[in-house]
């Protein structure tokens, strides 16, 4: 019987300095690329998209540069009120970018009957703020730091700890997505401060979707290994 606390794996996170550069690392690594995804306006970003089996969907995610242009003024509107998600306003992240695009993060569904509004706000030392989001026609709400950060617990994160989701809107967005034939076969993860992330995660309800491993004299890192129709692809 299916744990009823347990959550979802909903998508995978590709952060990337453009759209373009992002499209061309999931081509070079998956062999497809993603397909046209749209803006998000209270955030400054865009994405692209590729449907992956059983409900779930890959990511790519950038700094919008219209949305630039008019948060430097240069189109005369206001900065918006609060940093990017995704940590994409940090320095260290963009130094990051200026490499190319990588597997970022991730993000954990919650499903019904548990409100994820409502759960945050009985452990708001456990859960980040509840952020509503809307994009062409799909409403949702998800958890983001008011500084833009990663989700962590006890200074620990990096991308490991995952983003909540719990969509409004009835039909998942994969469903909306051309077919692939792809699959997420296995989502790994590594941390120096393994048995701390562990932790929230099996607080979550999320230890499941992830097989985590220490790396005490390594950098926090995420690998996605995805079936596809010419065999298994890492994507890290």
């Amino acid at each position: 019987m299916k744990n009823a606390s347990a959550l979802e794996l909903d998508h995978l996170v590709v952060a990337a300095r453009t759209l373009e550069e992002g499209a061309r690392f999931i081509a070079d690594t998956l062999g497809v690329e993603p397909a046209a995804g749209g803006t998000h306006p209270a955030m400054g970003t865009h994405n692209r998209l590729l449907r992956l089996w059983g409900g779930v969907y890959l990511e790519v995610i950038a700094v919008d540069p219209q949305a630039e242009r008019e948060r430097t003024g240069q189109d005369g509107a206001a900065a918006p009120a609060r940093r990017r998600w995704f940590a994409l306003d940090d320095p260290a992240m963009q130094e990051r970018l200026a490499h190319g695009p990588y597997l970022a993060h991730w993000a954990a569904r919650v499903p019904r009957p548990k409100d994820l509004g409502r759960w945050q706000s009985q452990y708001p030392d456990r859960i980040a703020s509840v952020t509503p989001m809307a994009r062409g026609g799909l409403t949702w709400r998800l958890t983001v730091p008011e500084d833009g950060a990663f989700p962590s617990w006890q200074g620990a994160g990096d991308g490991i700890v995952p983003t909540l989701i719990q969509w409004d809107t009835a039909a998942h967005p994969s469903a909306r997505l051309p077919e692939t034939g792809f699959a997420l076969k296995r989502l790994k993860g590594r941390h120096p401060q393994a048995d701390r992330i562990r932790e929230q995660l099996q607080w979550l309800g999320a230890a499941h979707l992830i097989e985590l491993d220490s790396a005490p004299d390594g950098a926090p890192a995420l690998a996605a290994d995805i079936e596809t129709p010419s065999g298994v692809r890492t994507l890290a």
